[in-house]
């Protein structure tokens, strides 16, 4: 606040000063009259006005939306940008030093014209090509004399995996991680952050909790030293749907999906992307029972059908009892009979063991 305050009275000076400066060269604000006199002290005053309104928006705020930008991007984004802007202003510079010998104004202008087009043009480029860039200088310095590459069986390259919003907001990721199970580069792309954000804005308690417990998951990933996470800028302006991103840039960088989404898992497999499905992760660690095994459970709630009475193992795995409705909330030793395997998960069907 009080930044801002001074901010506000400097651009009230600057208008005063500049004020006045313009006023000694007009003729019409150096009449000595009462009514020039009068003319002058309202130019004045308008100028300290605009100066103390318009401040603020030439100085804070770009600053605050440059520090915004800067903390989003990730380091070698930043560090492409920065070479990129170095390259540029140095391209301006050999470009209009011809340009200065032009007849004023076009002497002066033109030269930071082109300065200010070939920096930013080339900051651009820099940070969309950054990965090019990188694959470039490593090519050239396994060619450089001298230098030996790596056999082809030695070279290692770190898996790159796009995170799906429904694996963030899963959690399990967390402990896949910690397991390592899972290595390599996470990369969390911007309008997927956008999506988490939304979800945790979101007026429902329900999905609100579910977006701010997805913020915390990615904290404790970035925290994580086994692996690295990413927040990237890449994007693919040529679709509109998350998920259509998704698969995009995992064709384009040859990476994998993580994710739990049903749907999308079709789709990615369709187009040729490898996905790391969360839940087909879970049911293929589940423990395998065969018809004839037995199990100690704990009924909980009645089935479907007449009779039947349902348990869950630790896992999430659920037992469907014949005969166990009449024992809620008691422990029972049951004999399996069937296993089915659905969409949702695995379902065990068993009947008490005698003496049960």
């Amino acid at each position: 606040m009080a930044m801002l305050r001074f901010v506000r009275l400097l651009g009230g000076a600057l208008g005063v000063i500049l004020a006045i400066t313009l006023a000694g060269l007009s003729d019409a604000l150096s009449d000595q009259s009462t009514g020039g006199r009068l003319m002058l002290l309202a130019w004045i005053v308008a100028w300290a006005v605009v100066g103390f309104a318009i401040m603020p928006y030439i100085t804070i705020t770009p600053a605050r939306w440059l520090m915004r930008a800067v903390t989003d991007m990730s380091t070698d984004e930043f560090v492409a940008a920065v070479v990129g802007l170095v390259i540029g202003l140095l391209m301006g510079f050999l470009l209009g030093l011809p340009l200065t010998t032009l007849p004023a104004p076009f002497g002066v202008l033109l030269p930071i014209g082109v300065s200010i087009v070939l920096a930013l043009g080339m900051m651009g480029l820099t940070v969309a090509k950054r990965n090019d860039l990188m694959d470039a200088i490593r090519d050239l310095g396994l060619r450089r004399p001298g230098a030996t590459p790596a056999p082809e069986s030695e070279e290692s390259h770190d898996p790159v995996t796009f995170v799906d919003t429904s694996a963030i907001i899963d959690g399990r990721v967390v402990d896949v991680v910690a397991s390592g199970f899972l290595s390599g580069l996470l990369i969390v792309p911007r309008f997927v952050l956008g999506e988490l954000q939304h979800i945790a804005d979101d007026s429902h308690p329900g999905r609100r909790n579910r977006g701010r417990r997805g913020m915390d998951v990615l904290s404790v990933l970035q925290k994580d030293h086994r692996i690295e996470v990413e927040m990237s800028a890449e994007d693919d302006p040529g679709v509109s749907t998350v998920d259509a991103k998704l698969v995009s840039l995992a064709q384009r960088r040859n990476a994998a999906i993580l994710t739990t989404d049903y749907n999308l898992n079709r789709v990615a497999q369709l187009q040729g992307v490898r996905v790391m499905n969360l839940n087909q992760l879970a049911n293929a660690l589940k423990p395998a029972f065969l018809p004839g095994e037995e199990l100690h459970v704990k009924v909980i709630q009645e089935g479907k059908e007449p009779g039947q009475g349902v348990a869950f193992l630790d896992d999430g795995t659920m037992v469907v009892v014949e005969g166990g409705g009449a024992h809620i909330e008691g422990e029972l030793d049951v004999t399996v009979t069937r296993i089915l395997q659905t969409v949702a998960g695995r379902m065990i069907f068993a009947e008490m063991a005698p003496g049960s």
